[in-house]
């Protein structure tokens, strides 16, 4: 195992749940959950829409102590509650203290530029612009989040990452990965929940399948790969197929 790691392992604490049956216990990866161990500095969570990747790793922020629409530990603001109460129920082996944590996620990335706003215009901490690369709000929303990534954060750090890729070109993703490289040499762990094939192509990051149970599986053996791979070879066939399929 890694020394660097910050995160470990994750235990769900079974004991203390009464009910497997009501949310979000009843999803079947937290119903079947018990640990997860962390191999490698970057870890991808893999699986298909509504298998309760962004509910794991929200509760894994929330449990670290980041708040639910994204930020550093100190950076706490909510514009609508709508996390789940498992955090509660994780218990969160860190190994080594992390310099800087940070949940970064596309979803809520807006709410969280426009509190850096706030904060700087209402409060005056004009120093957030040198921390987070300016006004968030006057780029792009993708070069406002790879410049967050740029000035936010650091070496020895520990980054939850809710499918970074809505945000980005694919140009703009294997600028993320390179700078997700970087960072994890320099002893910073990456938990990442991601559809995007050029993120999970990362030589160096463990990837698992959260349809399969958490399995740890090969790059090329993933249904990312697979499904982008068939479509981009030959995209007349595959269209024909899929409109024959409904039409």
């Amino acid at each position: 195992m890694n020394s660097k790691l910050k995160i470990t392992k994750i235990e769900l604490d079974r004991a203390k749940i009464s009910d497997f049956n009501i949310y979000p216990f009843n999803i079947e990866i937290i119903k079947n959950f018990q640990k997860l161990e962390f191999k490698k500095n970057v870890t991808f969570f893999i699986g298909e829409n509504g298998i309760g990747k962004s509910t794991l790793i929200e509760a894994l922020a929330i449990a670290l102590g980041l708040p639910p629409e994204g930020g550093t530990q100190n950076f706490m603001f909510s514009t609508k509650n709508t996390s789940s109460d498992l955090y509660k129920y994780l218990r969160i082996r860190e190994e080594n203290k992390a310099q800087t944590k940070f949940f970064l996620r596309a979803e809520s990335f807006y709410n969280f530029s426009t509190e850096v706003q706030r904060l700087v215009e209402e409060d005056g901490y004009i120093k957030l612009y040198n921390s987070y690369g300016g006004n968030l709000h006057e780029c792009s929303h993708g070069e406002s989040f790879l410049n967050l990534v740029k000035n936010r954060f650091s070496e020895n750090g520990l980054y939850i990452l809710d499918e970074p890729e809505a945000a980005l070109s694919p140009t703009r993703q294997m600028s993320l990965l390179y700078l997700i490289d970087e960072l994890s040499k320099n002893g910073s762990q990456f938990i990442i929940s991601t559809h995007s094939p050029i993120l999970i192509s990362y030589r160096d990051g463990e990837i698992l399948d959260l349809s399969d149970n958490f399995k740890s599986v090969e790059y090329k053996d993933t249904d990312i790969y697979k499904i982008y791979k068939a479509y981009l070879d030959n995209p007349d066939l595959m269209q024909k197929r899929l409109f024959n399929e409904y039409s």
